[in-house]
């Protein structure tokens, strides 16, 4: 990591008196080029920021009012976004939305405040500039120094350089969504399925992920790039001295285009104390997942004196990079093998089997825990009840396939239900549950019997269903697996039952989820949302479009908030992708059932197949980007802009 002390031209250049005690000022230049970048295994033209391919990084001091020069040395406009930084919209660096960019051979000033202390990072926010290198880190030290003291503090910035420029990149996922998926399914693999599934099972676990137009191992859409801790790669082996015994502060930065990264340091537990800039209670893991653009901080105490590997593997181990802690230069950490490569699994495609014919499909262990049954504009119904459905007899061949339920639903209970028999090939196909179902309550219905085959595949679910409830339903039979009861996040892990993400730390130890997370202190009094705005995160893989409750940016309305409101964001990912969404400008309150003491975040990553709530105090006037951090995503279409309403003048 390269510091820029020649370009701060003038820390702590004016001392201004001020009532209640001192401000400092600095400026610092900033200088945007096009560079020679050397990812190792390959070379390739790139962009960078003060003429090199390491990150640079900015140091500030929490109440510090800095001026930013920033010179463009490019032949194409640019920007900078000062991701996680609170500021005023106007300077917040975003093309069309805040400002109107940079000008090639231009210098721009931004002038703000620093209200806030932690470690975030800044980016380019014009087309794929980022993705080709414009990125470095943030540190801001707090007014009272850091609570936690230690003898070493670096910052561990990752990325994922493709040997592609980002605009190739993005042409030819339009033209082939896979076609970055070195991973694709082979007769090898089906013949291994075929032996431990059975060859019709194999099959037609073949046809269905066809219809999808989807592979158990689309996990990652860009494949083939090279991952660099520091804009360096295994080989070039970034390194952070240590003595024995000390402290060390590693400042974890995902600024990746596409890549999620799980993060271990073999023989070394990593004590969470930051997320998002923001601290947390001290919670000690032996592995975390750093969704792109999140931050998280994290302290080590190694007492060997022996070269550690700081290990950054891919979420869908298609690549992997090693640095290394060690007492001096020249040694390296191990580099293990890489794991083998997880797959998807229907609990992750839970948003986009809606409308899909799966008659005949043996669904025995499929889970539906996470399963939002929504379309256009509905979610799985609350307070509905089937409690007292008597379903016990033989119900093969039953047909729901008539069933009307378009109409005023209120209050429909379930509550004494029992499908406790053989419930085999009973079909919801054509079930139309599109009005209001209100109060519909699942929640002592028993379907402890076989229920294998249940066809749901045309059940429609397609409006208003407020209110439903499957949270104690049992399912305890026949239907192993099948599971409503984790639907919503805030109770079990961010990831649905059953998914094929859901990691877990190499030597069995501890990973970090969203549930330990739990903030140091709290920004703000918890109080009563003013209203819930819901955000289906859509796609179509055929064409590569990337929307929000099914609208790419280019044809959608913008959000619009009110100053002093209190709003609650629900995230409903009907893709089978994770998606990483930022809200600039204001932060994002992590709803995990903590009140007061839910963590504090600007980037909050979304799994497929799960509904996640955060809340968001509208307290920053102006407009606002909001948007998937996967780069190609937000240019396809996963993007919103905000407008906060009234405010100060």
């Amino acid at each position: 990591m390269k510091p820029i002390p020649l370009l701060k031209t003038a820390v702590l250049a004016a001392a201004l008196a001020l009532s209640g005690g001192m401000t400092l000022a600095g400026t610092y230049n900033v200088s945007v080029d096009r560079i020679r970048i050397d990812a190792g295994e390959f070379k390739k033209t790139g962009i960078g920021y003060n003429g090199s391919q390491s990150p640079t990084v900015l140091r500030f001091k929490e109440g510090e009012q800095v001026t930013i020069n920033v010179k463009n040395n490019l032949r194409e406009s640019t920007s900078i976004h000062w991701h996680g930084l609170i500021v005023p919209f106007r300077q917040d660096g975003v093309p069309g939305i805040s400002f109107n960019g940079i000008k090639p051979g231009t210098t721009f000033t931004y002038q703000f405040p620093i209200k806030q202390a932690g470690t975030y990072w800044f980016h380019s926010h014009t087309g794929f500039q980022e993705p080709d290198g414009a990125f470095g880190a943030i540190v801001i030290e707090p007014k009272g120094g850091e609570t936690v003291r230690v003898q070493r503090d670096y910052v561990v910035q990752l990325t994922d350089k493709h040997p592609h420029n980002g605009s190739r990149v993005f042409r030819n996922l339009k033209m082939s969504a896979d076609y970055y998926n070195r991973a694709q399914r082979t007769l090898e693999d089906l013949v291994r399925d075929s032996r431990e599934d059975g060859f019709k099972q194999a099959l037609q676990n073949r046809a269905m992920w066809g219809k999808m137009r989807m592979m158990p191992t689309d996990i990652e859409d860009v494949q083939g790039f090279a991952p660099l801790i520091n804009g360096m790669g295994t080989q070039q082996n970034w390194t952070g001295i240590f003595k024995p015994s000390e402290k060390v502060r590693l400042r974890l930065i995902n600024s990746s285009a596409m890549t999620y990264f799980d993060v271990r340091i073999p023989g070394l537990k990593m004590t969470v104390v930051q997320a998002d800039g923001n601290d947390v209670k001290p919670v000690a893991v032996d592995e975390l997942r750093i969704s792109v653009a999140e931050t998280y901080d994290v302290i080590l105490q190694p007492r060997e004196a022996k070269a550690y590997g700081i290990i950054a593997e891919s979420m869908g181990r298609t690549a992997m990079v090693r640095g290394s802690l060690s007492p001096t230069q020249g040694y390296a950490g191990l580099v293990p093998r890489m794991r083998p490569q997880p797959l998807l699994t229907m609990a992750d495609m839970g948003g986009m089997m809606d409308g899909m014919d799966m008659g005949g499909m043996d669904m025995g262990g499929m889970d539906h825990s996470a399963m939002t049954m929504s379309s256009q504009s509905s979610t799985m119904p609350e307070d509905m009840d089937h409690s007292k459905m008597d379903m016990s007899g033989d119900m093969e061949g039953m047909d729901h396939s008539k069933m009307d339920m378009s109409g005023d639903t209120k209050a429909v209970d379930h509550s004494k239900m029992d499908i406790s028999g053989d419930t085999k090939a009973v079909d919801h196909s054509k079930m139309d549950m599109s009005g209001d179902t209100k109060a519909v309550d699942h929640s002592k219905m028993d379907m402890s019997g076989s229920a294998k085959a249940v066809d749901h595949s045309k059940m429609d679910m397609s409006r208003s269903m407020k209110g439903m409830d499957h949270s104690k339903m049992d399912m305890s039979g026949g239907m192993a697996g099948m599971n409503h009861s984790a639907r919503d996040s805030k109770i079990g892990e961010f990831y649905a039952p059953g998914s094929g993400l859901i990691p877990s730390a190499a030597n069995g130890g501890k990973f970090l989820s969203y549930n330990d997370l739990k903030a140091a202190r709290p920004l703000y009094r918890d109080r009563p949302a003013t209203r819930t705005i819901e955000l289906r995160l859509t796609g179509n893989m055929e064409r590569y479009i990337w929307s929000i409750n099914g609208v790419k940016m280019d044809d959608a309305a913008p959000i619009r908030l009110k100053y002093g409101e209190r709003v609650r964001f629900k995230f409903i990912n009907e893709t089978m992708m994770s998606h990483p969404m930022h809200l600039h400008g204001m932060w994002s309150i992590l709803d995990t059932g903590k009140g007061k003491w839910d963590p504090i975040k600007h980037t909050v990553s979304i799994a497929p197949g799960t509904t996640v709530y955060t809340e968001t105090e509208v307290d920053a006037t102006g407009q606002w980007a909001f948007h998937c951090h996967l780069s190609y995503h937000a240019e396809a279409g996963m993007f919103r802009k905000v407008i906060v309403e009234g405010g100060p003048a």
